[in-house]
């Protein structure tokens, strides 16, 4: 472990838990590692795990669990397998994962929860953005990379102004043409969320069938997670998020833990902190 790393990187213990992990996530994150010196995965994850925790620089810190050592906390969670890690945030457990992900699926998974700070915008390039049309923006860029064709950067807010300007299919095209550094830039995770979002409907029925298929059926999940998708892209994302979070508490593996996933891509795709906040405590309850 680099000196840096080490810096942001910490034991966790039973005693240790409440003040250095709970209460030291209401002001900066911290993603608890449970892992075992026999665990070859966990081998694996650590560094990576590590590795990210120097990048980030404080952003979170990383709190690891040695789950010989600390069966008695490992027990509390419900630990089952190993590596598990757990994302703690204002004293709650929002999110995790178990099992030893790629480093692109990690730096997804902190894209959705622990964000560098950056400086605000200027007042000026706030006001000129909010007067820009979708169509004003689509036009301007389209000019800009044709004068900078290899400028990739351009080509992301291109794909972003196409899916605010309701074109899916071709959002889509920019950013499957994306350089790989910034597919995983944290706006286009969120545009990927949104268009897999806008997918699931294709061919769906409308929000009235919805309503009646699960009037007339209160354990049809799919009828659940379509009209989930449609009240949160039709304007009431809080009862789009309560017909997961009712399929998560029905049948939480139905269709391979798709309420799960889901609930992560709305959450990338809403811009209300507080609405966010709350409904991944509601998850995390459900979860661990």
């Amino acid at each position: 472990m680099t000196e840096k790393a080490a810096s942001h990187v910490f034991d966790v213990t039973q005693q240790g838990f409440e003040a250095e992990v709970l209460q030291a996530s209401m002001t900066t994150p911290v993603l608890v590692d449970f892992w075992a010196e026999w665990c070859e995965p966990c081998k694996t994850l650590g560094p990576m795990l590590e590795k990210l925790a120097a990048e980030y620089n404080g952003a979170f810190r990383l709190g690891k669990v040695d789950v010989e050592a600390q069966q008695e906390l490992a027990g509390m969670f419900g630990i089952r397998s190993i590596p598990t890690v757990m994302l703690v945030k204002d004293g709650q457990v929002l999110d995790g994962f178990a099992g030893a992900l790629p480093e692109s699926q990690l730096r997804e998974f902190l894209s959705r929860h622990v964000q560098p700070l950056e400086a605000p915008p200027e007042a000026d390039a706030i006001d000129e953005a909010a007067l820009e049309t979708p169509e004003q923006a689509i036009a301007r860029l389209q000019q800009a990379i044709a004068a900078e064709p290899d400028k990739a950067e351009l080509k992301l807010e291109l794909a972003l102004a196409l899916m605010r300007g309701g074109q899916a299919d071709a959002a889509e095209a920019e950013l499957t043409a994306l350089p790989a550094n910034l597919a995983i830039d944290v706006r286009a995770l969120r545009l990927r969320s949104q268009l897999d979002l806008a997918h699931a409907l294709e061919g769906a029925p409308s929000l009235t069938e919805l309503r009646q298929r699960v009037a007339a059926n209160a354990g049809d999940w799919a009828a659940h997670d379509l009209l989930g998708v449609r009240l949160l892209l039709e304007d009431d994302p809080a009862a789009g998020l309560d017909e997961f979070l009712l399929i998560l508490k029905g049948d939480r593996e139905w269709n391979d833990n798709q309420a799960k996933k889901r609930l992560l891509a709305a959450f990338a795709t809403l811009d209300d902190a507080e609405l966010v906040g709350r409904y991944r405590r509601k998850m995390a309850s459900l979860l661990f």
